[in-house]
């Protein structure tokens, strides 16, 4: 059976929901969204404080594992990827970083003309509605609601107050024109619930006419005739089916799946596809190169006065929580309890913020896991531009086969140097008043480690990824070998294809990448369209006038 639709959006994402919203809009154009997940309905993925099970979990995440990466003495990370309506937005936790304004500027400056951050900021003011963010600076009427936590913990306040004591800045809102400091942590929470693309831009879409969803639809290749992408054929039910796309079609399906899309599709690196078994129809090199990531540790302490979340990981109190947020959305069930946070600079002479923490009231890990059997604390901390370099790769034809995914982490000199500040600039805060009657034993990286080995080692044993993958469909100038996708965000050398998505991100961002994610599909969608762009802004945000000089 063959169905025509003008635009089929492969994914439900991040990117892929804001498409479906954006190109169905008017009610002019059809379109198809093929899923290879389900639904998201339950408290798992809707309550926010339940962020650790879904993405544990098989039925909501792809399940993908990192190579052994010498790095970090051969460990393989878990590389967790949304498989659910909403993709990673409905397993993720919930962080809403938009990004330093000269990542974008940066983009530009490496080809991606038109993604400045004078062209990016008026993208992200119309996907998100803002509350409490910077006159200004926020949207006030988009899908995304932008909300902040309670801070009613007093470690929340206490860790914004050591930043301040350390002679760091204080930022009221780091999505508007100062992102560098410390100061509360933005959320994609709404009302109690996750707020992910699947509830902000799906859901609304689908009231349309024009817009039809499948699920549990794996797709197998995009089909090409000659040099233009006609369609794809999917799977579903056991059944080999395909969609006809009279415009286009738009891969959103993560920085891990569309670019192994592309290869199975016959698009990459003709000498790779060639050497597994795929036939080479298109060479395009950069497909799967350039993956980057973010790593972080955490650095936990023991909590010397009884006010952390620790009482609450009990079964009973677990109970309580989710019985509070069933009849109402609120209380400890109602955030992502990432509330206060900080962007600083690693040193003089780098002048924006390198160095990104997400402060909890509790020590613990992504999967739910006590670090210790008291009262504790932690931050998680970690650079934000990593110049190592590694990639995706298919396997074997066999598309239901787990991709290579190699991520070459800490594999440049660089990185080390700029994890070592890390963690000394952390003990430096964890050392103001503030924290004195809140500190006691340093849980990890331990007191004992003070060298550079020794940190070095702490870092090469416990760095976790802070599941921030990207850039493996690298956008960039049309004459540039190893891009893949042009500004316009068209593969290049093949008509009715494009990518959109982080995997287009021509180096990360700062911070987590759901928001600038979404951004990518808001733009994407006026580029398909062939709409003109949205004004550019004039807005100037604040960067240190000492930064040359002075590291805070």
């Amino acid at each position: 059976m063959t169905l025509n639709y003008d635009f089929i959006i492969i994914g439900s994402g991040s990117a892929g929901s804001a498409l479906a919203y954006r190109l169905s809009e008017g009610g002019k154009h059809t379109i198809l969204v093929l899923e290879y997940g389900g639904t998201d309905m339950g408290p798992l993925i809707q309550m926010p404080s339940a962020l650790s099970y879904p993405m544990n979990m098989t039925r909501y995440d792809w399940g993908f594992v990192s190579e052994p990466e010498p790095g970090l003495g051969g460990r393989r990370l878990v590389t967790p990827r949304g498989k659910v309506i909403g993709g990673s937005s409905s397993i993720n936790g919930m962080v809403y970083v938009r990004g330093h304004a000269r990542d974008f500027d940066v983009w530009e400056e490496m080809g991606a003309r038109g993604w400045g951050y004078r062209h990016v900021l008026p993208y992200f003011k119309r996907a998100e509605t803002s509350h409490g963010g910077e006159e200004g600076w926020r949207g006030t009427s988009g899908p995304i609601h932008v909300t902040r936590g309670s801070l009613a913990n007093p470690l929340y306040g206490a860790f914004i107050e050591a930043g301040r004591q350390a002679g760091y800045p204080v930022t009221s809102d780091y999505n508007g024109a100062q992102q560098e400091g410390f100061g509360p942590m933005e959320m994609t929470i709404w009302q109690g619930r996750r707020w992910s693309t699947a509830n902000a831009y799906l859901r609304p879409a689908l009231r349309r006419s024009n817009v039809r969803l499948t699920t549990r639809a794996f797709v197998r290749r995009i089909l090409l005739e000659g040099k233009r992408a006609c369609g794809v054929e999917y799977e579903r039910s056991g059944q080999v089916r395909t969609a006809k796309a009279n415009r286009e079609v738009i891969i959103a399906a993560s920085s891990i799946n569309s670019p192994r899309l592309l290869q199975h599709s016959g698009i990459g690196d003709a000498a790779y596809l060639k050497s597994i078994g795929i036939e080479p129809l298109h060479h395009l090199p950069g497909v799967g190169e350039n993956l980057h990531d973010h790593l972080e540790v955490y650095f936990q302490y023991e909590c010397l006065l009884p006010v952390s979340l620790y009482p609450k990981l009990n079964l009973l109190s677990k109970g309580m929580i989710g019985l509070e947020w069933l009849l109402w959305k609120k209380g400890l069930g109602a955030t992502n309890h990432f509330e206060s946070c900080a962007f600083i600079r690693s040193r003089a002479g780098i002048d924006y913020p390198d160095i990104q923490y997400h402060f909890l009231p509790i020590a613990m890990r992504y999967d739910g896991k006590s670090a210790a059997p008291t009262h504790s604390f932690q931050v998680h901390v970690g650079p934000m531009r990593t110049k190592s370099r590694g990639y995706v790769r298919s396997r074997s034809p066999n598309l239901r086969q787990a991709p290579i995914i190699k991520f070459n982490y800490m594999s440049h000199p660089d990185d080390w140097k700029d994890f070592r500040a890390c963690v000394h600039l952390t003990r430096e805060i964890f050392h103001q008043p503030a924290f004195a009657k809140y500190k006691g034993r340093e849980i990890q990286p331990g007191d004992d480690a003070i060298s550079d080995e020794q940190i070095d080692a702490f870092i090469r044993d416990h760095a976790e990824s802070a599941y921030h993958p990207c850039g493996t469909c690298r956008m960039g100038s049309s004459d540039d070998p190893l891009a893949v996708v042009d500004p316009q965000c068209r593969v290049i050398g093949i008509e009715g294809l494009r990518v959109a998505d982080s995997s287009i991100m021509p180096r990360i961002t700062n911070g987590n990448l759901n928001a600038p994610t979404i951004m990518i599909g808001e733009k994407a969608s006026d580029h398909i369209l062939g709409r003109e762009p949205l004004l550019t802004s004039n807005l100037e945000p604040w960067i240190n006038t000492e930064w040359r000089t002075s590291q805070r």
